[in-house]
């Protein structure tokens, strides 16, 4: 039982780092493509928002299936 709660455990925090991981890389990069050309900012937001919430699905999908 005890090891049952432990892969549960890391699966679900593995799946959490790789979307935290995932969504300041992500944040990262749409900061570098503003700084190149601030006149498509608006356009790089709307892709990185996208972006983050497909990261995010990550760790949802990591938390309920760990079950």
């Amino acid at each position: 039982m005890l090891a049952e709660i432990t892969n549960t455990g890391l699966v679900g925090a593995l799946g959490c780092f790789a979307a935290a991981f995932s969504v300041a890389s992500i944040g990262a990069k749409a900061v570098e493509g503003v700084a190149r050309n601030p006149g498509a900012a608006n356009k790089i937001m709307v892709q990185s928002i996208i972006g983050m919430a497909l990261a995010e699905a990550v760790a949802f999908y990591a938390l309920f299936l760990a079950k």
